[in-house]
């Protein structure tokens, strides 16, 4: 293993997503090398699409050319697969993880397919349209993660894709207003035109009163995915269990507390506190630990179904 292209990774995490990070720390020390890995390509590939650091400056960034840098990312994917040398950390990191894990080349293009949904000013009409977004840019990323953890059945990975959309879901609701700066809208048309916000004053003061009822509508639409999800932890080893749940805890958080601050939910961007954190680290423990003697319940019908 290249030390180099770990602490590449690892600094990726570390900058951009503390949550993470703290949840990565909890697995075993082979898992947490490849899940490390896989954020810090994700990561990066936000990063290019986006014009932005590490997650950070995503307001002032450039985002011309976004055809062009996209099907650069895609071109670097497939050569990844190929075997081909990578000189990028991100690259170099995501072959060993796919070749070390198996990740079936459709999760990464899918991801990829998400960017580019960014890219063409994708128009959001239905909730399904707001569903696919969260699918690529998210529900494949639990499906890489999954494979990471060294789940196989078709079950464990629908739980791991449903993780995803919950915390796609939350973030849409958490980041209306900053990603509407941008000139991106999650939030289906149909939603907007019900509630009587124009599209192009989706941030305007005047609006939040309508828009915290939209963004409740999302939190609560991620509620039934969020406990979908916690089915699947008893089919990942213990020390994986205790992360997922973590970050399960956290992420869930975020949405209870969008929807808890109504109209003045994008005054300040909505965290968890160190104090959360540690929290939802020891509560995580003990539903990891609960969940082997937990009994299943069958994946609602009424639960979006990613594509076969």
């Amino acid at each position: 293993m290249n030390d180099q292209v770990i602490d590449h990774s690892t600094q990726a995490i570390n900058v951009g997503s503390k949550s993470f990070a703290a949840a990565a720390r909890l697995f075993d020390e082979r898992t947490r090398q490849s899940a490390v890995m896989l954020y810090a390509w994700c990561r990066h590939c936000d990063d290019v699409i986006d014009g932005q650091i590490l997650g950070h400056g995503q307001v002032d960034g450039d985002r011309s050319t976004g055809e062009a840098r996209l099907t650069e990312l895609v071109e670097l994917t497939e050569r990844a697969y190929a075997g081909e040398p990578m000189s990028d950390p991100a690259f170099a990191a995501f072959q060993q993880v796919i070749q070390r894990h198996q990740i079936p080349r459709e999760y990464p293009l899918e991801h990829l397919a998400g960017f580019g949904m960014d890219v063409q000013d994708y128009q959001y009409q239905t909730l399904d349209d707001t569903l696919l977004y969260c699918y690529r840019v998210a529900g494949v990323v639990g499906l890489m993660m999954a494979k990471v953890m060294g789940a196989e059945a078709e079950p464990t990975l629908d739980r791991a894709c449903d993780l995803g959309l919950a915390f796609q879901l939350t973030n849409i609701a958490r980041d209306i207003v900053e990603d509407a700066q941008i000139g991106r809208i999650y939030l289906p048309a149909d939603w907007l035109a019900e509630a009587g916000i124009p599209p192009d004053e989706i941030g305007l003061p005047q609006h939040r009163a309508a828009l915290s009822t939209l963004a409740t509508r999302l939190v609560e639409l991620a509620e039934p995915y969020y406990q979908s999800a916690a089915q699947g932890l008893r089919d990942l080893p213990l020390r994986s269990a205790w992360s997922i749940a973590t970050a399960h805890g956290v992420y869930r958080q975020i949405g209870i507390d969008v929807k808890a601050r109504g109209a003045a939910a994008w005054d300040t961007r909505v965290s968890t506190s160190k104090v959360q954190k540690l929290q939802f680290l020891l509560g995580g423990g003990a539903l990891a630990l609960a969940s082997r003697r937990m009994p299943v319940r069958p994946r609602p019908a009424s639960l979006w179904r990613r594509p076969r």
